[in-house]
Parts: structure tokens; C-alpha cells; sequence
């Protein structure tokens, strides 16, 4: 039997062995159907476990870093810091496209299944709610690594990717369109929403979906989509009831940490080890920063050489998929985005009091105070670059905004991601279109 790795809340996230795919070889003979809410637990536990480290890949496509030639990994990620994806080596590291399916598997098994043979409690309603959360998120993040950004104007005839809602791991999906994903998305999140009890996960279990993190998510997904009267509006309700900042003036204690007062969900593994022991820091991403009053600097990076190690990842403590500044640079496009452009500000300042040193605060304001709404939202995306370096939001931010030109060098070789690329939509990978003739 194989062993499926799962979250227990200890000190910091960590993983251990059940056995929980016994529940999924749906039989007759010989196995074990899940029916209790512990074994949907589990189920679920199991998906979570399962879910993509995707953002990692997709850090070597970014500005953000460079890829460092002198290590024994380097051969694994060349190719995707080279946007090749198509004809790859077969040692290069593919973009995850089963796994997600797998988890969807799961989920799909907990919706369908668990609706009818668990009891009716707020545990089985906590289940559901997770298991529709968490199936959204998995759409969201495949639709936005394979298929062009959404476009009101385009989703419609643009392909997306294969939705599956059933726990059927054999069958041959096609694609749907962006607005049918964008569509099942909000459909799961809606029902979620209606069974959704924990308010908030404590520390350790907040790799689970709560009533905070799917407003979160809700937020995310407005602004992806463009509706900023809905960005703006859930943007704010999460922040009423979970404002608070790491203020970096009075502690060193990093603001992705999936301890800091700032986590809202700490799923994602944006930078892990592999990766980050094969990049350095971008002289671009380096450059954007002030390392005299940002406090952000030394936190994020540790000088190594002339070159600069990225530290705010590479473990289990550095779990993040929500948290509070994010809502706060939602709150601020939005209002940007409504023309109200010095309420905009005012949000945005809130994060920066909170990174900068008073001087550089001071520095910062006077900056800011004379812009117009163009030279806000270049810098209000700076700040986002800084803010969230390597933290899984750079490819997803450089596609929905102005799809920059980048080069890469690779052994010596330029390589060049030309300005709106095709490349900026990731191609389906090779196992999968070898796999299914659909895609």
C-alpha cells in the first residue's frame, strides 16, 4: 500500500505517513469505504498534503532570480529558466499536471461521496467547505499556468484546461474554456461559502481552508478577473476582522512566516529547497530595493559573494498561500483602479509604515504623495515585487499586467521572453498530451 503524507500541526508544519488511499480503491472486496467524518478527514488531509509545489517552478520563469550554473540541481531547472516548454530533456523538472488532477481526485471523492455517507454535523459541513475551497484554488492556479489570462472580452473562446468533477481518474478530459473554469471556480467557491465554520485555523492547521482565507481567495480572484468593486469589497471584509501587520521595525520575524500575525492560510510551498538552493536573487529584483531603510532587505536575502541568497523560503515555516499585506495591495488596486487614487495610497502607506524605517517611511511618502494614478500603479506593482519576492506571485502578477520583456542567461547563452509572449502561457506538458490525445 502506498503511504500518503499528511499535515499535523506541531511546532511548525510538518508531515507524516497514513494510509489513506485504502479509502480510495473503491472496491467491493477487501477494502474500506469511507463514511465517517474521520475518514473524510483523512481524504482531505491527503489532498492537501498532495498539493502542487508549482510556485517554485514558476519563480524560474520570473525576474526574480538567476539561475546559479555551479550546482547539482542545475540541470533539472536550466530548461525552465530558458522557457522551454516543449522537446525538453527528459531530466528537466515538468510543470505539475497530474498532481493536480490527483488532488482533484480526492476532492472530488469527499464532495460527491462524502455529501451523502457523512452525518450531518459542522465537522461534515467543514469538510465539504474545504473540499469545494480546495478545488477552486486547484482550478485557479491550473488555469493560470496553462491558459492565457482572463480576458471578459476573450475567456469565452479562449481554451482553459480540463475540469473534472468526478472521482474518475481514467477518464479522457478536453479542455473547457477559461470562463467555464473561471465559472466552476466561482460555483465551488459559492458553496463553499455556505458550509464554510472555522472563521480562522490556528497556527499549524492553517494549511486548511477557513471563512478567511476563502474571502481571501475571493479577493485574489476578483482582481485576476478585473472586478474591482468585488476585489475592493472582500478585500475589506477580511481585513475587519484580520488587519494586522508584521511591523519589521520592532521584529525580524519574516511576514510569510505561516506563524506571523499576517497568515490568514500557509498551503503553498512558493520557494522549496531544491529551488532555492539553485538561484540567486535577480540584480533587477535587488535593485529595487532601498537596503538602507526597507527592512524587508535583510530578511528576505543574505549576501553571498556579490550575489544574493534568497532566505524568506527553503522550509515547511515559510508556508503561505494568504495573508494580510496581500489584501491590503488588493484594497489599494482596486481603489486605484475606481479612481480613488489617494484612498489608494492611504492603504498602500499602511503596509509601507510597517517595512520601512520611520526615515525611510518619510522618504517614501513624499514619493508617493505627488503621483498620478499612472505613476502610482507602476509603483504600487514595484511594491508588490518587493513585498512578495519569491513568494509565488511574480509569473501570475508579470501575465496579468504588462507581460515584460526578460532575459535569462544560461550557460553563457541569452535567452529572451519576448513582451506579451505566447511562452507567458505555459504549454499543457508533454506527459500530459502524450497521455490524453485531447489536449
Amino acid at each position: 500500500m502506498r503511504k500518503i503524507t499528511t499535515f499535523i500541526a506541531l511546532a511548525v508544519i510538518s508531515f507524516t505517513s497514513i494510509g489513506c488511499d485504502r479509502f480510495l480503491d473503491i472496491q467491493p472486496e477487501g477494502k474500506v469505504i469511507p463514511v465517517s467524518v474521520e475518514d473524510y478527514r483523512k481524504i482531505l488531509t491527503s489532498a492537501y498534503s498532495k498539493y502542487p509545489i508549482h510556485k517554485s517552478l514558476a519563480a524560474l520563469r520570473t525576474d526574480e532570480m538567476v539561475i546559479d550554473e555551479n550546482t547539482s540541481d542545475f540541470p533539472y531547472y536550466r530548461e525552465l529558466a530558458m522557457w522551454k516548454d516543449s522537446n525538453y530533456d527528459a531530466e528537466t523538472k515538468e510543470f505539475q499536471w497530474a498532481d493536480f488532477y490527483t488532488v482533484i481526485f480526492y476532492l472530488n471523492q469527499a464532495i460527491n461521496e462524502g455529501s451523502k455517507t457523512m452525518k450531518d454535523s459542522p465537522e461534515k459541513n467543514q469538510i465539504l467547505a474545504e473540499a469545494y475551497a480546495l478545488r477552486a484554488y486547484s482550478y485557479f492556479d491550473l488555469v493560470n499556468l496553462y491558459a492565457k489570462p482572463y480576458n471578459a472580452a476573450t475567456a469565452s473562446a479562449d481554451r482553459g484546461v480540463p475540469i473534472s468533477l468526478k472521482a474518475d481518474m481514467e477518464a479522457v478530459l478536453k479542455p473547457s474554456t477559461v470562463q467555464e473554469v473561471y465559472n466552476q471556480i466561482h460555483e465551488d467557491i459559492e458553496k463553499a461559502e455556505g458550509l464554510m465554520v472555522e472563521q480562522q485555523q490556528a497556527a499549524g492547521a492553517n494549511y486548511k481552508f477557513s471563512k478567511n482565507a476563502l474571502i481571501a481567495f475571493n479577493a485574489r480572484l476578483a482582481l485576476y478577473q478585473g472586478d474591482w468593486n468585488k476585489a475592493l469589497y472582500n478585500a475589506q471584509a477580511v481585513l475587519a476582522v484580520k488587519g494586522e501587520l508584521s511591523n519589521l521595525n520592532t521584529s525580524n520575524t519574516a511576514p510569510n512566516l505561516y506563524t506571523s500575525v499576517e497568515s490568514i492560510m500557509a498551503l503553498d510551498n512558493p520557494l522549496n529547497t531544491n529551488v532555492q538552493n539553485v538561484i540567486f536573487a535577480s540584480p533587477e529584483l535587488i535593485s529595487k530595493y532601498n537596503s538602507a531603510t526597507d527592512k524587508r532587505f535583510g530578511i528576505y536575502f543574505e549576501k553571498n559573494n556579490n550575489k544574493y541568497k534568497v532566505i524568506k523560503g527553503g522550509s515547511n515555516n515559510f508556508r503561505v498561500s494568504f495573508r494580510t499585506a496581500e489584501l491590503y495591495f488588493i484594497k489599494s488596486e482596486a481603489l486605484l483602479k475606481l479612481n480613488r487614487l489617494d484612498e489608494a495610497k492611504e492603504a498602500l502607506l499602511k503596509v509601507l509604515a510597517n517595512r520601512y524605517t520611520p526615515a525611510g517611511y518619510t522618504s517614501v511618502q513624499n514619493e508617493i504623495s505627488p503621483m498620478n494614478a499612472s505613476q502610482f500603479m507602476s509603483y504600487l506593482l514595484d511594491e508588490r515585487f518587493r513585498e512578495f519576492a519569491l513568494e509565488g506571485h511574480r509569473w501570475f502578477d508579470l501575465r496579468r499586467a504588462d507581460q515584460k520583456k526578460i532575459i535569462h542567461i544560461v550557460n553563457g547563452v541569452e535567452y529572451i521572453l519576448q513582451q506579451n509572449d505566447p511562452r507567458y502561457t505555459i504549454e499543457y506538458p508533454m506527459s500530459a498530451k502524450k497521455n490524453n490525445p485531447n489536449l
